[in-house]
Formats: structure tokens, sequence, C-alpha cells
């Protein structure tokens, strides 16, 4: 399935560190940061993760609900969690199902090795979860108030 700007993103189930599941259907707010990230722990998506938590307050005020998905299960996501004081919603893909819908999981290389893995890219969806924006290759650093200024300008 493609995802591109001005449709529905897919809808999907997934739970979070404490073992709640979360429908993307049934989340209510005005706005939605939907980003997915390779693997929790490692150097740039703890960046990425603590950036989003470190402005979670300025997306609350823009009624923005930021959620976090990658691979691994309930107990990776609570230990990032706890390790580095993250505020978000982060939810597990332990199949990669969710990520393989939006087209995000694949063949990766780095330094000169293939493996498979979830490319790092960002949607901000609508009320009615309609694709507003999608920012592809993220660069961790700085990407959360790039995204927080966007939405402020809606």
């Amino acid at each position: 399935m493609t995802v591109s700007e001005g449709k529905k993103a897919p809808d999907f189930t997934l739970t979070d560190k404490d073992g709640v599941a979360h429908t993307l259907s049934k989340i209510e707010s005005g706005h939605i940061v939907l980003y997915f990230y390779p693997k929790d722990d490692t150097p740039g998506c703890t960046l990425e993760a603590k950036d989003f938590s470190d402005i979670l307050d300025e997306f609350r005020k823009a009624d923005t609900l930021v959620i976090g998905v990658s691979g691994g299960d309930d107990k990776s996501k609570a230990k990032f969690c706890a390790k580095h004081n993250l505020k978000i919603l982060l939810l597990s893909d332990p199949e990669f199902e969710t990520s393989k819908k939006y087209g995000l999981y694949g063949k990766k290389t780095f330094m000169g090795k293939e493996y498979m893995g979830i490319s790092r890219t960002t949607y901000v969806l609508d009320a009615k979860k309609n694709v507003l924006r999608i920012f592809e290759n993220v660069t961790p650093k700085g990407h959360a108030q790039e995204v927080l200024e966007f939405i402020e300008q809606l």
C-alpha cells in the first residue's frame, strides 16, 4: 500500500509499553504526528524520541498527539521509555505489519551491509486521519521542532 498526502492513513492496532492496545481510527486528537523509527535505544532513535518528548507540551498546546512506532515488543518500549524518561506514546510493531502497510519496511544499507529495517519517516495526520504531510529520510536532530513548526502553521 502506498501512503500519500491527501489520502487516509492506513488503520492499525498496536500496543504500548504497558500492553494497552491503541487503534489509530479510534484516537481523538486535532492532529497526530505518527513517526516510524528503526529501533529502540539506538543513537538516532533516542535523539528523535527525546526531542519529541522535550517539546511534548508544545504539541499538546497545538492539540497534537505524538506516536512513535517501531519493531520490538512492549518490554523493549518500557525499557526505552524508562531509560530516557520518554513521555511520548511508543507503539510496538513486532512483526512489522504496520510498517509494511505504510511501505516503510524493507532492505536498507548501513556501512556497506544490507539488512531489513524501518525507514525513518513521519506522517502528520488531521483529526480524520488524512495525511497532511510526509517527512521522508528524516534526520533525527531538529526533526521534532520542524514538525511542530509545520503544525503551528496549519
